[in-house]
């Protein structure tokens, strides 16, 4: 599709400009202006296996070192508490947060007594989906979300989850007996593997349907420079030329026992949490090494070094490594692409954010948008998307990404040679 390539090129040249963080010995997270709520994010890199495709923060799962983690977690949420937020949302992200399910637990309930939380979202794998981790986590999380990525088994073992995970089949299984366990049970999915069929794709729907999950995120497949020579030699070559018909295939195959939530999440009811909290959520406060917070217009970077990590919550302080404060006009952007990516732009909302109408604040992106057909509505209240302006968002959000994890790609590159060797080279393996 012409517009994506155009739109594809353009978001790359703008990522490699405002996806520069200035890394500062005097960085820090602010105290809270205002008591606005925000959503926390809590991030527990360990994993028992390092899937070849993911950029996200993660180390190879030791059980003293996770535990003495989770232990400055909680020291660092209590300073994030100090600090004045009033955080009114929980996300878990990972690695994999059910590594140690008693941590995970003693961590929740911690955040209930320091917040006043809503609500609780929860990431886990497969395998973890079994009573001694399940069982704890009813009461005290309203949206699971589970990593599948593909029931395809063929896909699985290219993947590196078949051995960890079980087959399709299995997969299936466990999450049939985990539906209707939690208010949301959402079932996170790839399309666009290099080697992925369009009758696989439409098999990995009817399977998702048969599982009893209320919602699914069919992420495109992400990927940063450094995970695309990985996956070349993993799972072959990435290419964009057939995303756009593998995106309209599943939204067909979804229709009927699904609606879009976001522009790749999709449920069976109204009124579930959604996927992406930055949706929902303008602000957010990220603990945890590698962790991002988006306060003010700033953003700010957690360490990825877990030693560095350890060191500065012993010693007091927050994990925050890095900071970039964005003029105004990258801040309407990020808004823009947002708030239509979870499907509506509030126009009244944002001029009163920002002061100036999107018109006039964003005057090129509305008339692109305009002129590809990508708005539904688009009147004085609000702007809505057309199907094909739902997938120019899921181009968008890819590219946006992509360039984090090319950002994380390059903190991990600059961590200590010892914590290097842990993640590229003659690393510790899972297990205690």
């Amino acid at each position: 599709m012409l517009s994506e390539r155009v739109l594809t090129t353009v978001l790359r040249q703008i990522n490699r400009r405002v996806l520069r963080v200035r890394v500062a010995p005097d960085v820090t997270l602010p105290p809270a202006r205002d008591d606005r709520p925000r959503l926390l994010y809590i991030h527990v890199p360990f994993c028992e296996r390092l899937c070849p495709y993911c950029s996200f923060n993660r180390y190879p799962f030791r059980d003293d070192p996770a535990r003495s983690y989770f232990r400055s977690l909680r020291d660092e949420m209590r300073r994030v508490a100090d600090l004045g937020y009033r955080c009114t949302s929980v996300y878990v992200g990972g690695g994999t947060p059910t590594i140690l399910i008693d941590e995970l637990v003693d961590t929740l309930d911690l955040a209930r007594e320091l917040f006043p939380v809503r609500e609780v979202s929860c990431e886990t794998n497969p395998n973890h989906l079994i009573p001694r981790v399940v069982d704890p986590l009813t009461e005290r999380v309203q949206r699971f979300s589970v990593g599948v990525q593909s029931f395809d088994d063929r896909l699985l073992e290219q993947m590196d989850r078949y051995d960890k995970y079980g087959s399709g089949r299995e997969i299936l299984e466990r999450l049939q007996a985990t539906a209707g366990r939690f208010h949301s049970l959402n079932v996170d999915m790839i399309f666009n593997f290099p080697s992925q069929t369009r009758e696989s794709l439409l098999r990995d729907v009817e399977m998702l349907t048969e599982s009893g999950a209320n919602q699914t995120t069919f992420y495109p497949l992400m990927s940063s420079p450094a995970v695309r020579r990985k996956l070349r030699e993993t799972v072959g070559p990435v290419s964009y030329t057939r995303e756009h018909r593998y995106y309209e295939a599943l939204c067909q195959a979804l229709d009927g026992a699904f609606e879009p939530a976001t522009a790749w999440t999709f449920s069976r009811r109204a009124g579930q949490m959604i996927d992406e909290y930055i949706v929902d959520y303008e602000e957010y406060v990220g603990v945890g090494s590698g962790a991002f917070s988006y306060l003010d217009g700033t953003i700010y970077v957690n360490t990825f070094s877990l030693r560095e990590y350890d060191e500065r919550i012993a010693s007091g302080r927050l994990s925050a490594a890095g900071a970039r404060r964005y003029p105004l006009r990258e801040q309407m952007r990020y808004r823009f692409m947002m708030d239509l990516f979870g499907l509506r732009l509030d126009k009244k909302a944002f001029r009163d954010r920002f002061g100036v109408g999107v018109e006039r604040g964003l005057a090129l992106e509305m008339a692109f948008f305009r002129a590809v057909g990508a708005f539904d509505r688009d009147d004085a209240e609000a702007l809505t998307l057309t199907p094909k302006g739902r997938y120019l968002l899921v181009a968008m959000m890819r590219e946006f990404f992509a360039g984090v994890n090319q950002f994380r790609d390059q903190a991990r590159a600059a961590l200590p040679p010892e914590e290097r060797r842990v993640l590229f080279g003659e690393g510790v393996g899972c297990g205690a």
